[in-house]
């Protein structure tokens, strides 16, 4: 399997961009805070996936949901059992997110429940792509795939990840 590379950055200003003061301010505003507004805006969106699946037959989501749970435990958790395990679930990634109180537990969460989410598009393949291209559903789990990459770049900063317009260094770059 082929690696990933990233190329590294010259040391300085950039050859390709003007440098001034007001872009080196804003520069180092989004690598302070950008991560954060994407902890808590991807909370707020799962908070609100959540919540709706509180209310029987508010979700589009759930007769996917439901489906997707059955299947995957065999139909140990179905129907509404589903729906709620996923409310929860949901909810508790939300909040997590958006409070920054037990990230870690949370993006544990979330990454059980990014398999969950993408799992429909090896399950019900045929039916998420009959012949006149992808359904509804298909798309709904497809945007999942953004989800999944914010997810990845606030775990990188919970785990450690330097931050920061000064980290540059540590990267390499």
């Amino acid at each position: 399997m082929a690696s990933m590379t990233t190329l590294s950055r010259p040391a300085g200003r950039r050859s390709t961009m003007r440098s001034s003061p007001r872009l080196d301010r804003l520069t180092g505003w989004l690598a302070n805070y950008s991560i954060d507004i994407l902890r808590i805006s991807l909370g707020v969106v799962f908070l609100a996936f959540g919540a709706v699946k509180f209310v029987p037959d508010a979700s589009p989501a759930q007769p996917l949901v439901e489906r997707t749970l059955d299947t995957l435990t065999l139909g140990i958790v179905s129907g509404p059992n589903a729906l709620l395990l996923t409310a929860v679930a949901e909810s508790f990634i939300g909040i997590t997110l958006v409070t920054g109180k037990l990230l870690r537990s949370g993006l544990a969460v979330l990454a059980g429940s990014m398999v969950g989410i993408m799992s429909p598009l090896v399950l019900f393949f045929t039916d998420m792509f009959p012949s006149d291209g992808p359904t509804l559903e298909a798309q709904y789990v497809f945007k999942d795939i953004v989800l999944i990459a914010a997810g990845l770049v606030i775990a990188a900063r919970a785990l450690g990840a330097p931050h920061g317009a000064d980290d540059r260094a540590t990267r390499g770059g």
